[in-house]
């Protein structure tokens, strides 16, 4: 009998990344973690707000993700923020090496989870927005959240 897939269970966000990028692509890679810091993670305490990620030398890097000391094991742990190997196939790099060419993409992280006991990355090809399509945006979601908010007061009565 085949088991249910297990659902990931997300242990970190960067809810900035939709705000300040489009996100056009996004692919699932692995991240190659130490002892310490796979336990920090599991327990919440690793942040993606200013990180990114990067290809160099055919291989993908992930910068500036701070990941918590584990507080049990303080032998092990290591730079909070270094810069972490992803795990990607070559034709995936390949992939993503020709798309960030193009002006204005980067490689954005935009969750951290846990699937199957590995830990996961979702990254996001992205592009910069400007100011005046934050604005639209902004915009955009006040007048979906006022429609919202006019449906469920009409449905009271």
């Amino acid at each position: 009998m085949a088991t249910k897939a297990e659902e990931p269970k997300v242990l970190a966000q960067n809810r900035k990344a939709n705000h300040d990028y489009f996100i056009e692509d996004t692919i699932e890679a692995g991240i190659v973690l130490t002892g310490t810091e796979i336990k920090s993670v599991r327990q919440g305490k690793a942040n993606l707000k200013d990180s990114f990620a990067r290809i160099s030398n055919g291989e993908a890097w992930l910068s500036n993700m701070h990941i918590s000391p584990f507080e049990q094991g303080n032998r092990f742990n290591v730079d909070p923020t270094r810069t972490r190997k992803l795990l990607l196939h070559r034709g995936q790099i390949d992939k993503l090496f020709g798309q960030m060419k193009e002006k204005g993409y980067a490689l954005v992280p935009l969750k951290i989870y846990v699937r199957n006991g590995y830990a996961k990355v979702l990254l996001g090809l992205a592009k910069g927005k400007k100011n005046y399509d934050k604005r639209q945006d902004l915009a955009k979601k006040d007048a979906q959240r006022d429609i919202q908010r006019a449906l469920r007061e009409r449905q009271k009565y």
